[in-house]
Protein backbone atom coordinates (compact mmCIF):
# COMPACT_ATOMS: atom_id res chain seq x y z
CA UNK A 1 0.00 0.00 0.00
CA UNK A 2 2.91 2.38 0.71
CA UNK A 3 3.96 2.25 -2.94
CA UNK A 4 0.42 3.13 -4.06
CA UNK A 5 0.42 6.28 -1.92
CA UNK A 6 3.86 7.22 -3.24
CA UNK A 7 2.60 6.72 -6.80
CA UNK A 8 -0.16 9.22 -6.04
CA UNK A 9 2.52 11.64 -4.81
CA UNK A 10 4.50 10.99 -8.01
CA UNK A 11 1.43 11.87 -10.11
CA UNK A 12 1.27 15.19 -8.23
CA UNK A 13 5.00 15.73 -8.84
CA UNK A 14 4.44 15.23 -12.57
CA UNK A 15 1.58 17.76 -12.43
CA UNK A 16 3.98 20.22 -10.82
CA UNK A 17 6.58 19.63 -13.55
CA UNK A 18 3.97 20.18 -16.27
CA UNK A 19 3.18 23.53 -14.62
CA UNK A 20 6.86 24.53 -14.59
CA UNK A 21 7.34 23.84 -10.88
CA UNK A 22 10.05 21.72 -9.29
CA UNK A 23 8.37 18.30 -9.36
CA UNK A 24 7.57 17.39 -5.78
CA UNK A 25 4.30 15.79 -4.76
CA UNK A 26 2.90 14.80 -1.39
CA UNK A 27 -0.08 12.93 0.05
CA UNK A 28 -1.15 12.55 3.66
CA UNK A 29 -3.03 9.45 4.76
CA UNK A 30 -5.08 8.72 7.87
CA UNK A 31 -6.84 5.41 8.52
CA UNK A 32 -6.26 4.30 4.92
CA UNK A 33 -7.75 7.42 3.31
CA UNK A 34 -5.89 10.23 1.58
CA UNK A 35 -6.88 13.42 3.43
CA UNK A 36 -4.31 15.81 1.97
CA UNK A 37 -2.67 16.31 -1.40
CA UNK A 38 -0.13 18.86 -2.48
CA UNK A 39 2.40 19.74 -5.12
CA UNK A 40 4.93 22.51 -5.41
CA UNK A 41 3.34 25.84 -6.37
CA UNK A 42 6.06 28.35 -5.47
CA UNK A 43 6.27 29.84 -8.96
CA UNK A 44 2.51 29.91 -9.42
CA UNK A 45 1.83 31.58 -6.07
CA UNK A 46 5.17 33.38 -5.70
CA UNK A 47 5.26 32.20 -2.09
CA UNK A 48 8.27 30.56 -0.48
CA UNK A 49 6.04 28.34 1.66
CA UNK A 50 4.11 26.78 -1.24
CA UNK A 51 5.91 23.45 -1.01
CA UNK A 52 4.06 20.19 -1.67
CA UNK A 53 4.19 19.17 2.00
CA UNK A 54 2.79 22.49 3.22
CA UNK A 55 -0.09 22.30 0.75
CA UNK A 56 -0.90 18.71 1.71
CA UNK A 57 -0.76 19.55 5.43
CA UNK A 58 -3.11 22.52 4.97
CA UNK A 59 -5.60 20.29 3.14
CA UNK A 60 -5.29 17.59 5.84
CA UNK A 61 -5.80 20.21 8.57
CA UNK A 62 -8.98 21.31 6.84
CA UNK A 63 -10.20 17.73 6.39
CA UNK A 64 -9.71 16.97 10.08
CA UNK A 65 -10.71 20.39 11.37
CA UNK A 66 -7.52 20.50 13.41
CA UNK A 67 -3.91 21.62 13.16
CA UNK A 68 -2.93 18.31 14.77
CA UNK A 69 -2.23 15.50 12.32
CA UNK A 70 -1.73 12.69 14.85
CA UNK A 71 -2.21 9.27 13.33
CA UNK A 72 -1.27 10.56 9.86
CA UNK A 73 1.40 9.36 7.48
CA UNK A 74 3.04 11.58 4.86
CA UNK A 75 4.31 10.33 1.50
CA UNK A 76 6.51 12.81 -0.35
CA UNK A 77 8.64 12.34 -3.45
CA UNK A 78 11.61 14.37 -2.15
CA UNK A 79 13.11 14.46 1.33
CA UNK A 80 11.56 17.38 3.24
CA UNK A 81 13.47 20.64 3.64
CA UNK A 82 13.96 22.27 7.09
CA UNK A 83 10.72 24.27 6.80
CA UNK A 84 8.63 21.23 5.89
CA UNK A 85 10.35 18.93 8.40
CA UNK A 86 9.66 21.52 11.10
CA UNK A 87 6.01 21.70 10.08
CA UNK A 88 5.78 17.87 10.19
CA UNK A 89 7.13 17.93 13.75
CA UNK A 90 4.77 20.71 14.80
CA UNK A 91 1.74 19.02 13.19
CA UNK A 92 2.63 15.77 15.01
CA UNK A 93 2.58 13.59 11.89
CA UNK A 94 3.44 10.03 12.95
CA UNK A 95 5.45 8.80 9.99
CA UNK A 96 7.09 10.19 6.85
CA UNK A 97 7.98 8.17 3.76
CA UNK A 98 10.08 9.98 1.18
CA UNK A 99 11.41 8.95 -2.21
CA UNK A 100 14.56 10.78 -3.30
CA UNK A 101 17.15 12.04 -0.86
CA UNK A 102 17.98 15.76 -1.05
CA UNK A 103 21.71 16.33 -0.51
CA UNK A 104 21.29 20.11 -0.88
CA UNK A 105 18.28 20.96 1.33
CA UNK A 106 17.17 17.73 3.02
CA UNK A 107 16.37 17.94 6.71
CA UNK A 108 15.68 14.23 7.23
CA UNK A 109 19.22 12.99 6.62
CA UNK A 110 20.40 14.69 3.41
CA UNK A 111 22.05 17.64 5.18
CA UNK A 112 20.79 17.12 8.73
CA UNK A 113 18.00 15.17 10.41
CA UNK A 114 15.57 17.26 12.44
CA UNK A 115 13.66 14.10 13.34
CA UNK A 116 16.62 12.92 15.43
CA UNK A 117 16.77 16.07 17.57
CA UNK A 118 15.16 16.18 21.01
CA UNK A 119 11.88 17.76 20.00
CA UNK A 120 8.87 16.52 21.99
CA UNK A 121 7.52 14.80 18.87
CA UNK A 122 9.75 12.76 16.57
CA UNK A 123 8.13 11.23 13.49
CA UNK A 124 9.26 7.84 12.25
CA UNK A 125 11.13 8.15 8.96
CA UNK A 126 11.44 5.81 5.98
CA UNK A 127 13.54 7.01 3.05
CA UNK A 128 14.00 5.60 -0.42
CA UNK A 129 10.43 4.52 -1.25
CA UNK A 130 10.30 4.38 -5.08
CA UNK A 131 13.51 6.43 -4.95
CA UNK A 132 14.53 5.75 -8.56
CA UNK A 133 11.18 6.92 -9.95
CA UNK A 134 11.21 9.98 -7.72
CA UNK A 135 14.79 10.86 -8.76
CA UNK A 136 13.95 10.31 -12.43
CA UNK A 137 11.10 12.87 -12.33
CA UNK A 138 13.46 15.44 -10.81
CA UNK A 139 16.32 14.61 -13.19
CA UNK A 140 14.10 14.90 -16.26
CA UNK A 141 12.76 18.25 -15.09
CA UNK A 142 16.19 19.77 -14.47
CA UNK A 143 17.61 18.31 -17.70
CA UNK A 144 14.76 20.03 -19.54
CA UNK A 145 15.61 23.35 -17.87
CA UNK A 146 19.26 22.98 -18.89
CA UNK A 147 18.24 22.23 -22.49
CA UNK A 148 16.03 25.34 -22.56
CA UNK A 149 18.95 27.48 -21.38
CA UNK A 150 21.30 26.16 -24.05
CA UNK A 151 18.64 26.54 -26.77
CA UNK A 152 17.95 30.16 -25.82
Amino acid sequence: MHEEYMRQALALAREAAAAGEVPVGCVIVKDGAVIGRGRNRREEKQQAVSHAEMEAMAQANEALGSWRLDGCTMYVTLEPCPMCAGAVINARIDRVYYGARDEAMGACGGVLNLFMESFPHRPALVGGLLAEECRAVLSEFFAGLRRERTDA
